[in-house]
């Protein structure tokens, strides 16, 4: 036998005697093998659920549902309604043209010999006397005396206060009786409802919330451009010194996390105040009189300059670690190509640390935006945030937690829709934050 036949005899045995190949691709059990990657990638997805199902419901406790329970308590209006409820009931009808009849004078008769009882008419009436000062007064006062009378209600109320001869009063009822109300965003862009109902501007001297909001807003963007310049060249530095220098230098950046904020901002007062440091060092410089000395405390520029200090490391630190990956070899090229030092630099050097750029303008400016202690400290009544108004109104006797809630949501919603634009422009995927 030749050799080419038995090479052709070999290959016709062995591809007869080999296992079929035709049919699907099966584990050592029997299952096809697309079934089984299927199952162990559905496994692995379910372990790495179980693995994270700790922190999934940390953060619904403590941070999705306080956040879920400030916003539904910025629109509920429940007193009116839930502590004088036969008046709430009776009152639909009424048109708001004339005074209520006596079936409404009735209904509120009974809700006060109910809420005396119970100890809840004051918290009705409380709630009255956020829109109307003395309707406290008249509910709590009539209530009192209503031993003393007798149908018909409607002209005994209005004899024993004219205040229920008042239309305008009787609307206030009729819309407060509505247990979900925009009235609290309405305050916080400062309108209000009129006496007939209409959306209108509060009085030009109670309008501070608006101009809170831009306060807030300009001086956040202030606070992160002035980071933005004085950032920028540290992280710079930090990135083309010898390794031994930089991590001395990193120290000092670092050095503000390890010292108490308290402390920081204590130092600063110490610094700006008219009789501080700085000012001591003008005067004595010449630069200005003693008669003269500079305010740089308890105002804007307090705030901005103490916001600054602490806010650079988080713009620094995004920077220096995106400058620290681009190579030397990237300026000398361009430098070698016939580009001047600055041009290289605006050209190649700063468009590949946009990243970190980015990540550190984020940080700053939602940081900054939120912040609540160091303008209580050092703001005085020009430089506080809309944050200091909101904790205000979360405490003291004059609290009004639903309007604190209403102007927690709006930032929220601010922060939100200013990080969703973010993202539109520069993209988070593109973001490096170290």
């Amino acid at each position: 036998m030749s050799d080419s036949d038995a090479a052709s005899a070999g290959q016709s045995g062995s591809g007869g005697a080999g296992p079929d190949t035709s049919g699907p691709l099966t584990t050592a059990d029997g299952t096809p093998l697309r079934i089984s990657l299927r199952r162990a990638e559905a496994r692995a997805r379910r372990r790495a659920f179980y693995l994270v199902l700790p922190l999934l419901a940390f953060l619904i406790i403590t941070f999705a549902i306080p956040i879920g329970q400030m916003i539904s308590r910025s629109v509920q209006n429940p007193e009116v309604a839930e502590y004088l409820p036969n008046t709430a009931a009776a009152i639909q009808s009424w048109d708001g043209e004339e005074l209520p009849s006596e079936e409404v004078f009735a209904a509120m008769a009974d809700d006060m010999v109910v809420g005396l009882e119970n100890r809840t008419l004051g918290r009705a009436a409380a709630r009255i006397n956020r829109e109307i000062p003395g309707a406290r007064s008249t509910v709590l006062g009539t209530a009192r005396d209503l031993d003393e009378m007798s149908p018909p209600y409607r002209e005994a109320f209005i004899e024993n206060d004219d205040d229920w001869e008042s239309l305008e009063f009787w609307r206030l009822i009729k819309r407060e009786t509505r247990t979900i109300t925009p009235v609290y965003y309405l305050l916080a862009f400062d309108f209000e409802y009129s006496p007939r109902g209409e959306i209108v501007e509060r009085p030009e001297s109670y309008q501070v919330y608006r101009m809170l909001f831009l306060r807030t807003a300009w001086m956040s963007l202030l606070i992160t451009c002035l980071c933005i310049v004085l950032g920028y060249p540290i992280a710079h530095l930090l990135a083309t010194l010898p390794l031994k220098t930089s991590n001395l230098l990193m120290i000092l950046v670092l050095l503000p996390f390890w010292t108490s904020l308290l402390v920081r901002t204590s130092a600063w007062i110490v610094l700006l105040q008219q009789q501080g440091v700085i000012n001591d060092m003008l005067v004595w410089t010449g630069i200005i009189d003693d008669d003269h000395r500079m305010r740089m405390i308890y105002n804007q520029i307090g705030t901005i300059v103490a916001m600054t200090h602490i806010l650079l490391p988080f713009m620094i630190l995004p920077l220096y670690s995106v400058m620290k990956t681009i190579p030397p070899s990237y300026m000398r090229a361009a430098r070698s190509l016939g580009a001047t030092q600055l041009r290289a630099f605006v050209t190649v050097y700063m468009p590949l640390t946009i990243p970190g750029l980015a990540a550190g303008v984020l940080l700053v400016f939602i940081l900054a935006i939120g912040y609540y202690i160091t303008p209580a400290l050092v703001g005085g009544d020009t430089g506080i945030f809309i944050s200091n108004l909101i904790a205000q109104n979360m405490t003291g006797s004059t609290a009004q937690l639903r309007l604190a809630a209403a102007l927690a949501t709006i930032l929220l919603v601010a922060v939100l829709v200013l990080y969703w634009a973010f993202n539109k422009l520069v993209g988070v995927d593109r973001l490096k934050f170290g």
